[in-house]
């Protein structure tokens, strides 16, 4: 496993708790919490990316009504 320095849990009202961790070459990680060894890994600007992507709406249409 990878040397990864996890954030603290993101959580949504208790549930769905995320932790967004990197690592010491510039790698970015996500897992859920307490399943850090199973996480889904690209590069810190793919990340960087990815919460833009979010915070301008682009993934709404995946919560449904």
């Amino acid at each position: 496993m990878a040397d990864i320095t996890w954030e603290d849990a993101f959580c949504a009202e208790g549930s769905a708790c995320y932790r967004i961790g990197v690592d010491g070459d510039g790698n970015s990680y996500i897992a859920v919490a307490g399943q850090e060894a199973a996480y889904l890994t690209d590069s810190a600007e793919a990340l960087r990316q990815l919460i833009r992507d979010i915070k301008a709406g682009k993934a709404d249409h995946l919560l449904g009504d």
